[in-house]
């Protein structure tokens, strides 16, 4: 039988429309090398299933290894991007990465003064390829602007170190409740902290290497201390693109209306698999794989048990799954 069709008018009452998903704006730079930035940001936003309102705010020179320059865009255009989007789209989320320079971190943050409603994950990425005057600018107005407004600071134990502890001269390194007392001092609620190097396990033996199993520690700390978070075994793989992908996802969760906890817990869950499933476009570095849950399923055995995910393939050879970033 065929269905009779919906009456002309029909299709156009947005209340016969399904809602929409969750709408996340992500500020951040364009990637040519797909793997972080903005690309980044819209494959793990589209995977998590929000939809990402990306505005481009600068472009970087970079291959799969390395950062080389960037290509600045003005900070009238980045705000512009914004705003005119914001007029037409009803958003639930903020992600913040790379903003270019300082005049382009005032102009988003005027921006995210006007939805302080809306929360906001802030990632810092590690920015050693920018000249020093420019970096510690750059630093100075992150710090001053977006952690205030920060739900979430998300970024690597070492890059979180030196940017909110420079003065730390402790033989131990300082804890993720530390790094979120400072942060805290800004006005950030939570900081995400990647990549906490553990002491190896006695006796136990990585599959990879045959050496001392090492994990790192992800934890999510406020300033009275440690919340949750989940240990990574940790092999000598390197990976781009783990950190925007971390943020992002964590971004999307929370623009669905996810409580923080959980959606911590889900979202370091999404990058353990997608780095699992990482692969080597090009000569550098490992890139996730966001759409992981996508890969084909091999034929169903002969034995008749049912269809099981593949084993992702490691570019080393080790056959082990690579689960650091």
């Amino acid at each position: 039988m065929t269905p009779e069709p919906l009456p002309a008018n029909a299709t156009d009452d947005p209340a016969t429309e399904p809602p929409p998903p969750a709408c996340v704006m992500c500020f951040n730079a364009s990637d040519p090398s797909g793997a972080g930035g903005m690309a980044g940001d819209v494959a793990t936003i589209a995977a998590m299933g929000a939809h990402a309102l990306p505005v481009v705010t600068s472009i970087v020179m970079r291959d799969t290894a390395d950062t080389f320059d960037q290509h600045e865009i003005d900070a009238d255009a980045v705000a512009e991007q914004a705003r005119t989007i914001l007029e037409d789209i009803t958003i639930a989320g903020w992600k913040v990465g790379f903003l270019g320079n300082a005049d382009n971190v005032s102009a988003v943050a005027e921006v995210l003064s006007d939805y302080t409603e809306i929360p906001l994950v802030s990632y810092l990425p590690n920015l050693s390829w920018m000249e020093e005057d420019a970096l510690q600018t750059y630093l100075d107005a992150f710090r001053e602007l977006i952690l205030p407004a920060s739900e979430v600071l998300v970024g690597s134990h070492k890059t979180l170190q030196d940017f909110l502890l420079p003065d730390w001269d402790s033989e131990r390194p300082p804890s993720a409740r530390e790094l979120a007392v400072a942060a805290g001092e800004h006005g950030t609620r939570y900081v995400l902290v990647t990549g906490i190097m553990l002491a190896p396990k006695s006796g136990a033996k990585s599959a990879a290497s045959g050496g001392p199993e090492q994990f790192i520690d992800n934890v999510l700390a406020s300033p009275q201390g440690a919340i949750t978070g989940e240990k990574f075994e940790r092999f000598d793989t390197a990976f781009m693109g783990a950190g925007d992908t971390l943020s992002a996802a964590l971004a999307s969760l929370l623009a669905a209306g996810s409580e923080l906890q959980p959606a911590v817990g889900e979202a370091l869950s999404f990058l353990d698999q997608s780095l699992d499933a990482g692969f080597r476009p090009g000569m550098g570095h490992i890139v996730p794989d966001r759409f992981f849950w996508a890969l084909p399923l091999p034929e169903e055995g002969e034995d008749g048990e049912g269809l099981e995910m593949p084993e992702p393939e490691d570019p080393k050879g080790s056959g082990s799954p690579r689960r650091v970033h």
